[in-house]
């Protein structure tokens, strides 16, 4: 009992000495951490009789419950005090002009999305859009993945419990592909358009979301081909990355709604330690980063849509418009777009008057 109450006044006396919020922290680690003093007397109650527990552990609780109240109005002593030379030293000069009031920014996503607009209005696109809660047969059956179709496994799809009139299964969708389908039923051919828009997978970490954005393009017309997909893509990737030494490699693939298929690749340089887009894949220093997936059109697809595959014939590609936010403007987290923290935006936004024009570069406001 006497070493206790010495210990309890020792740790007190100390407490009131302390001269700054570190010190006091070590103070706290000394007497209450995980091998601290006081602590240590606690672990002691499970070696004791009941008699002495009851008679201990009271005395115990009430040297820890002393030094953690001390430890508290210390530090909000220390607390006001800092608080009291903050507001002495602050000072408000009321004849300087008013600070500038903040301002709302574009989202990276709607600027990226305003750029690819753009480019593709220059090369006879339209912007298509459609709905983000869809039906199975848009979504899957219509883009020739049957309901036991094997490529269904690779989209972690959100379903809804209900079926809608027709006895087709709802869900969000996983893919702005159903928007193709779409405008092809609506419109026919030939026809050039561009679907932006939110798709929704389950998947969540540092370059997925449950909810994200992609573009994808589609061309039907006569006596298309393979050579007209990559100079497309070429033509779009120099005038988005404002560089013309744009390189891409095509290798083969596989999407269930285009044959052939083939994953687009595009050259990049190491710049300061960040993958610049640009320059041969194969030259030393270099490399290749798989950007997109696309293809010819499937037959089925054009079959689906109501038109005659021996007649038209079509590419279609896509690729998430946040990654191409990413790699254009320098970001590393997905998940940074979507945490709503205004000091991201402030950095990384845009200015309502940086509208992207391809006569002035579209990045040019950034």
């Amino acid at each position: 009992m006497t070493d206790l109450l010495t210990l309890q006044t020792d740790a007190l006396a100390r407490i009131a000495e302390t001269a700054d919020a570190d010190a006091l922290e070590g103070l706290r680690i000394e007497y209450l951490g995980k091998q601290g003093s006081i602590s240590a007397l606690m672990k002691t109650l499970g070696k004791m009789s009941p008699e002495e527990r009851q008679e201990q552990a009271p005395k115990i609780q009430g040297a820890r419950s002393a030094v953690t109240e001390a430890i508290a109005a210390r530090k909000a002593q220390f607390e006001t005090e800092a608080l009291a030379q903050k507001l002495s030293s602050e000072t408000l000069d009321l004849t300087l002009p008013a600070p500038q009031a903040p301002k709302g920014s574009v989202h990276p996503v709607s600027q990226v999305m305003d750029e690819l607009a753009e480019i593709f209005a220059d090369l006879g696109f339209s912007v298509a859009t459609g709905p983000e809660i869809e039906d199975d047969w848009h979504n899957f059956t219509a883009l020739n993945m049957a309901e036991t179709h094997p490529a269904r496994a690779m989209h972690d799809t959100f379903y809804f419990p209900d079926r809608d009139a027709d006895g087709n299964r709802m869900l969000l969708r996983t893919h702005t592909s159903p928007v193709q389908i779409r405008s092809l039923v609506e419109q026919g051919a030939p026809i050039r358009i561009i679907a932006p828009g939110r798709v929704y997978r389950s998947d969540s970490d540092a370059t997925h979301t449950p909810m994200f954005h992609q573009v994808e393009g589609l061309v039907i017309d006569r006596d298309i081909n393979l050579g007209h997909l990559k100079w497309t893509l070429e033509t779009f990737l120099k005038a988005f990355f404002e560089r013309e030494d744009i390189v891409l490699r095509l290798r083969p693939s596989y999407f269930p709604f285009t044959e052939p298929s083939v994953e687009v690749d595009v050259g990049w340089q190491d710049v300061n330690g960040r993958k610049v887009l640009g320059g041969d894949g194969d030259a030393p220093g270099h490399g290749w980063m798989e950007l997109l997936g696309s293809g010819m059109v499937n037959r089925r697809v054009i079959e689906f849509a109501g038109l005659d595959p021996d007649e038209w014939q079509g590419f279609a590609w896509g690729l998430g418009v946040d990654r191409l936010a990413m790699l254009k403007y320098g970001m590393d987290d997905l998940r940074a777009f979507f945490d709503g923290d205004y000091r991201w935006a402030d950095h990384y936004g845009f200015s309502p008057f940086d509208q992207p024009t391809l006569s002035a570069g579209v990045g040019a406001g950034a």
